[in-house]
Order: structure tokens, then sequence, then C-alpha cells
């Protein structure tokens, strides 16, 4: 994705369900866990930079010892900086107490962050946030061991107003009104609850509060907890709790929108938000690692046990296609294939784009995650063109002499890296006042592979908000002087924001919606932006599910290509020599690529929860209005 857009966060979950010494005994060290959680994270870099977190609890410590450490960081290298503070204190611990060094029991007892139960997160503030207070993991504090509570996820919410309002409805005082804390706090008022319940049956059976603790652990219901709590929510969300004395959950939404996945065996539970990173790290195979369904919960109880429970009863399956496209990292067996195959599907529309013209067309990628596409697209050119030779053989078979022929076969698709990114100079743009100027040089391009007669194809994940392709790509293409430059998109055109965990929120910021804009003011349809406006204004006071995306209307008078083409042309400025064409993945083939990801609200407005049509009507109302707030 060339352009710059924040999205996705990570977690990593990690249950040890043997003794330390265990560790110690078979893998040399009681620092098991701890390693294997920053390889966890560190797989997942991609998922978060702004943040990371990293919690941990120890089971069965006599009441006076720590037994939940946490430590975040907001810093340039948060994952870095989180375990090197870790390992910091570790290592003062040992030097002060080289009597630690051999007894796993000893370091659980004394040293910080060894323990059995582990939480980890990367980061992207969808908000903007980046103080260390916006870091997960969350910690929820109180004396009694079951109330302590640990959070951490990949989510948003769209309710969050209603959410916060519950809160205050239930007698609680939110510190702020944001979805990870109205998350939190709302799990954690039903734990209270649970673990109030339970003590009351403990007390009618005649047991002390001390004798109290352990039955409550034993029979605190995680399941039910988090149906009461997560009745109302919309939102797509995996997240992850620990309980302070040693029950965890992870759990996903009902429509499964975000990812996650889990692994088991006599060791080791864990979960994370990618398969290839929990097939590497623990070098299990890729039918070893399960998907987290959707609507439920991976509930690991204190003693060991797992099980998966249906927590809200699954909706339609509109897994976010956007993982496959571009954020989950393309080492996934599936997500290869799935990428190739978009490469391929949008051959058909390149050829046209050429005139079928391959000996006079160069084929390159842009960013280096569009690499697995441009190769499916180009294996696709390479069928065409054998299917074009072997037609131009069999017809003059007669004709064809030792050197023709020679000849002939030796001709082959071209393929070059034409563009190469800065990634050091990629880090410096941050301001919006100054990128302009610094954005066009955040790519420069390989000199003298391109001739004055050649088409030069470019294909990319996806286009937003389409800034660097107008401030920077298509300038530096036009350098090389090709003849027609051919921007291609492995995905659909972006013509709606998200509200489920990427960083699109604002409608103006979409590339397409302003090309639909300003075709409504060249066909004298303008009065259309006034009628959806009213449509939008109207249903401000109904409830969400009553809401209708009345956004559609926009681009309902254009076809695709009509809009793909007003984009090449804003995105094109007179001193661009080459003829510019865009073109954008169908939303038909997107599916066919990725059958097991068809959630597409971004291209489509198809919305999988309620509250994505009033967030996408708030935005649009925003828009009109000349508001620069989110929607949700």
């Amino acid at each position: 994705m060339s352009d710059k857009l924040n999205h996705e966060c990570g977690i990593a979950f990690l249950r040890l369900k043997k003794p330390l010494d265990f560790y110690k005994g078979k893998y040399g060290t009681a620092f098991y866990g701890i390693q294997k959680m920053y390889l966890l994270m560190e797989k997942q870099h991609n998922r978060g930079q702004d943040g990371a977190g990293f919690a941990s609890i120890k089971m069965d410590v006599e009441p006076g010892e720590r037994y939940i450490s946490r430590v975040r960081s907001n810093a340039a290298q948060p994952i870095l900086d989180v375990f090197t503070q870790i390992n910091s204190r570790i290592n003062e611990e040992l030097k002060a107490h080289p009597e630690y060094a051999d007894s796993a029991e000893l370091q659980k007892k004394h040293i910080p962050y060894i323990g059995e139960l582990f939480l980890g997160h990367v980061r992207y503030g969808t908000f903007g946030k980046n103080s260390i207070e916006s870091v997960h993991p969350f910690l929820r504090q109180n004396n009694w061991m079951h109330r302590n509570l640990i959070v951490a996820g990949n989510f948003n919410m769209t309710n969050v107003t209603e959410l916060f309002n519950s809160l205050v409805e239930l007698g609680q005082h939110p510190k702020e009104m944001a979805d990870t804390v109205t998350v939190m706090e709302k799990i954690g008022h039903f734990l209270d609850e649970e673990v109030t319940d339970l003590y009351q049956q403990c007390k009618n059976n005649g047991l002390t509060k001390r004798e109290a603790s352990p039955v409550i652990g034993e029979n605190l219901d995680v399941a039910k907890i988090l149906r009461r709590a997560s009745k109302g929510w919309d939102g797509g969300y995996a997240m992850a709790g620990l309980f302070g004395h040693g029950d965890a959950f992870v759990f996903r939404d009902p429509a499964g929108i975000r990812p996650a996945y889990f692994y088991e065996d006599d060791e080791v539970v864990v979960v994370a938000s990618e398969r290839p990173v929990i097939q590497t790290v623990f070098n299990v195979d890729f039918e070893k690692v399960n998907e987290l369904q959707p609507g439920k919960a991976l509930i690991i109880k204190k003693n060991g046990s797992v099980t998966e429970e249906e927590i809200i009863a699954p909706s339609v399956k509109k897994s976010c296609s956007f993982e496959r496209i571009y954020f989950s990292r393309g080492s996934d067996a599936e997500i290869y294939r799935e990428r190739k195959m978009l490469g391929k599907l949008i051959l058909p529309a390149v050829l046209e784009a050429i005139d079928n013209d391959t000996d006079n067309t160069v084929f390159s990628y842009i960013p280096n995650t569009a690499e697995t596409s441009f190769y499916g697209m180009v294996e696709a050119a390479q069928d065409f063109l054998n299917q074009r030779k072997n037609k131009y053989i069999l017809d003059n078979r007669r004709k064809l002499t030792a050197e023709t022929l020679q000849e002939l076969l030796q001709v082959k698709i071209r393929t070059e890296k034409v563009a190469i990114k800065d990634a050091k100079l990629r880090t410096f743009i941050t301001e919006d006042s100054s990128r302009d100027d610094l954005v066009a040089h955040v790519y420069d391009v390989t000199y003298g592979v391109i001739k004055p007669s050649d088409n030069l194809v470019i294909i990319d994940d996806s286009i937003v908000r389409g800034t660097t392709l107008k401030m920077s790509i298509i300038k530096m293409m036009d350098r090389l002087r090709p003849k027609s430059i051919v921007i291609v998109s492995s995905a659909p055109q972006i013509r709606y924001p998200d509200c489920y965990g990427i960083d699109m929120a604002r409608l103006e910021g979409l590339v397409a919606f302003r090309a639909a804009l300003e075709l409504l003011k060249e066909r004298g349809l303008y009065h259309i932006v006034d009628e959806v406006y009213a449509k939008c204004k109207a249903q401000e006071n109904l409830n969400d599910s009553d809401v209708v995306n009345y956004v559609t209307e926009i681009y309902a008078p254009f076809q695709p290509q009509e809009i793909s083409d007003k984009i090449a042309h804003m995105l094109s400025s007179e001193e661009i020599q080459a003829d510019v064409k865009i073109i954008f993945q169908t939303v038909e083939n997107l599916h066919t690529a990725c059958p097991k990801n068809l959630g597409d609200w971004y291209f489509t407005g198809d919305y999988p929860t309620p509250g994505g049509n009033r967030v996408v009507n708030r935005a649009f109302m925003n828009f009109y209005e000349g508001k620069d707030a989110r929607a949700y």
C-alpha cells in the first residue's frame, strides 16, 4: 500500500501448561515463556509500530508476593524497548542474587515477568493517540486476586457512547470515553458480580473468605461473564483477557471481522492474530493451527483445561478482506495463494489497457507488499504469451524456420524492479504541512530499463487516498518516458470508511469518493449530495438496526470504470507526458480470490454490523457540514 495507512493491532497470548522447572529442564531456561512472547510479538511487528505492551501472571503465589507484571512502551521501537526493560530487570536480579540462576522456583518467586500466563500487544493508534495510557494491555486492579483483570485486543467499537452510558447506568464512573476502557470496565463489572455471587455461595456453605478463594477461582464462569458483558457490543474485535488467579480467555466478534488463531499441545496454549506467527515460533504445521470461530471464546482455566465456547450467536461471516490483501504477513500459505490469485484475476483488464501488447510492456510493482500479487499477474501474463506463441506456431507451421522459431520462443514477459523505496526518508514524513514536497522523493526509479515505446504496468495492493501516487509515483514513473503508465490496484475501489480497526474514518480522504463528487459536479447531478445528506440527517435518532447506508447513492450513477478514469485524471497533472490509466480489482474477483474473507464494506458499503451504517452516514454528514471529526 503506497499510501501511508495506520491499521490493525496484533495480540499474542501464551499459557504454559507445565511447571517452570519443566521448561528449564527441556529448553534450558525458565524464561522460555518470555522468549516465545518476544518472538510472537516481533513476528507481528507489521501489525503495530506505535506501541507495544506485555503482561504476565504468576500462579499459586503466597499472599504478599507480587504476581502481576506489566510493561508498556510507545518508544520509536516499542517491542525492542519492552523486552530491553524486561531483560534489564531480570539481569539485575540475577546479578544481585546468583543463587537464582539454577532454580526455576526461585526465579519465579523473586524475578518479575516470569510466570505461566502471558499477554502481549502491538498497536497502531486508530485515533491518532500515542500516549502511554493508550497502549495495551490495560490493567484493572483489585486486592481480590480473581478481580484483577488484564485486557488487550485488536478492536474498535462503533457504539462507544452507548457503552459508556451503560456503565454510568451501572453506577460506574469511567475515566474516559474510549472503547478500550468501556470494554474492560464492562467485563470487570460482571466479573465483580460473578465473584460476589460465588463468594456468597461459599459463605452459605460455611467457608471462610480464605477458604472461598480457591473455590471461586475453580468455579468462575468465564463464558457467563463474557455473555453478559458483550450484550450491546457493536464492532470488530479479537480480544484477550487474563484474570489474576490464572483463568484467561480470547474472544472473537460474531462476524469474524478481526482474526485470531490458536494452537494447543501438552506444553502450551498460544493465540496470535496471524497463523504463520504460531507456525514459525512453535515449529508446527499449518493444519495444527486453528482459527477461533466467530462469536466464540477460547477459555483457558487455571487448571489447564481449554474449551471453545459460543458467547454470541455467529452472524454471516465477514472476515476482513484487507487482511488477505495487505495487513497480514504474506508467509501464510493461504494468503500467499490468494494474493497471487488477485494478480492473476486482474490481468485481463491489464491486457485490455495495453491492447494485448505484452512485447512492449514492462511489469513491476510498488510497494514491496505488492510483490506476491505481482508474481500472480506475471504468471498469468506468461500464460497469455505462451498461448499467443502456440497459436502463432500452429498457424505458421510451414513458414517457420529454425531461426525464427528460436527467436519466437525466446520472447518473454518483461519484468523489472522499477520503483525503489527510500525507507529512511519514509519515516521522516510526519507533518501534513511538509508532506507534499517530501513525499515526491519517497520512491526513486531505475533508469535505463524503459523505452519510449513501452507501457509501464505497476501493481499496488490498494489505493486509498492517492496522495503518494499523485505526488510521487506517477511523476517518477513519467521520468522514464514510457508511452503509458498503468497503475493496477489488486483491491477494488475503497469507497467507504472503516470503523472496525483500520484508520480510514473520513470519507473525503478517499480518492474514490472525491472522484465520484467530481463526476456529480460535471454531470449536473450534485443535487444527489444534498439529498443524501437529508436522508442521513433524518436517521440521526433511529436505532442502529433501522439505519440505511444512503452514501451508496453517491456512486450509483456511475460505472466503476468511470470512477477509475476520473481518479486517473485527478492523480495526473499537466506535466505528465505519459498516458495514465488506473485499473481496480472487481469485488467479484476479490471474493473469488479470497473466498474465506468476504468482509468488503470499505468497497461495497455492506457493513457487517448495524453500527457500520450509522458510522458511514455520520462520516458523510461530517463531510457535508465541514466538520473535521471522526464518525465513531
